[in-house]
């Protein structure tokens, strides 16, 4: 692929950021449009190396806008879709800008994408829509799981997913779908897991873990993620879907709290259990064969590899994460404390 325009959605993001900084890196001869609507968790500031090229172009704005994304849409040959509402906790306290953004929001894209001829629609999506697995199975999510979403995000994802593929089956639409697990990084929002457990061993205070903390998650390094989305549209066969997870073992939650308390030379006592979250899902876990097996992909980190990453990059960006702290301090009293 050389000199194509791509549009890139929610690219302020925490995983859309990474991207750009990525492509752009590995791929100068390309051009990147950048929608995002800037809502909390949207930062120019990751953006801050690349804004100044003149193969950037940063555009605030909304995906629900039929206008807008028509007129980007327009110069474009590829769109590579991550603008989503995307934290389980936000969605349970206000499920309508989920349904607003990651439903409506793709609808509009598709449309536009069809009016405007685009080359490939990747569409970036969750394993969070295969529901939940048992604990202590050796059962994974896979490109042929059935559905079963359990939240109001991952419904609202769920819904996005099965449009993209009305449209290529309706349409033909030439999309791809990846489902990746639970990315951590650089430029994480400080509501995640990881980025939160940094910042209050940071700052000195407890780390809050949701219920006995043995749920398991799949961690998926977000430069291994990056990698991920360039095979799949380099390589990947129309209207096919791949799943991507970063681990060959399952890691409870209170492991992961454990292994950055080690890591920052800090005691376990910091680790406090809140009132879990209604309706938990207790187990991901990702086969991620077929992505190696025809695209030759694999993660290049381990988990400790990729959690050293982190809390370095951490250690050194206070200056990025703190004002974000700050300016969401309700949000983090309301949700996690006194909730023992």
């Amino acid at each position: 692929m050389a000199n194509q325009t791509i549009l890139v959605t929610g690219g302020a993001g925490f995983i859309g950021s990474n991207f750009i900084l990525y492509w752009m890196n590995n791929h100068p001869e390309d051009k990147i449009i950048n929608l995002d609507a800037l809502t909390y968790a949207g930062n120019t500031k990751n953006l801050a190396s690349v804004s100044d090229l003149p193969n950037y172009i940063f555009v605030e704005g909304n995906i629900t806008d039929r206008e807008l994304v028509d007129r980007l849409m327009a110069s474009c040959d590829i769109v590579v879709h991550f603008a989503a509402e995307s934290h389980v906790d936000r969605s349970i306290l206000n499920p309508d800008t989920f349904i607003q953004t990651n439903i409506i929001g793709t609808h509009v894209l598709l449309e536009s994408a069809l009016h405007n001829d685009i080359k490939h629609f990747h569409h970036i999506s969750t394993d969070e829509v295969f529901g939940s697995l048992k604990l202590g199975s050796d059962t994974q999510f896979s490109e042929h799981t059935p559905y079963d979403p359990r939240s109001p995000y991952s419904a609202s994802k769920a819904s996005s997913d099965h449009l993209v593929r009305a449209y290529g089956e309706t349409y033909g639409l030439n999309y791809t779908i990846t489902n990746c697990s639970n990315n951590y990084g650089e430029y994480q929002f400080p509501e995640k897991l990881i980025p939160l457990a940094i910042s209050h061993i940071l700052a000195d205070k407890p780390v809050p873990v949701y219920g006995d903390g043995l749920q398991v998650r799949d961690w998926l390094y977000v430069q291994d993620h990056c990698t991920a989305i360039e095979k799949v549209l380099q390589s990947g066969k129309s209207q096919e879907t791949y799943v991507v997870g970063g681990l060959t073992e399952d890691i409870p939650n209170i492991e992961v709290v454990k292994t950055i308390l080690r890591i920052m030379k800090k005691p376990e006592d910091m680790l406090i259990h809140v009132t879990d979250r209604a309706g938990h899902d207790v187990r991901y876990s990702v086969n991620w064969s077929k992505i190696e097996s025809d695209l030759g992909w694999k993660p290049s980190v381990s988990f400790e590899e990729g959690m050293q990453k982190t809390v370095a990059w951490y250690l050194a960006n206070e200056a990025w994460w703190k004002p974000l702290v700050s300016a969401n301090a309700a949000y983090f009293k309301k949700n996690y404390q006194g909730r023992e």
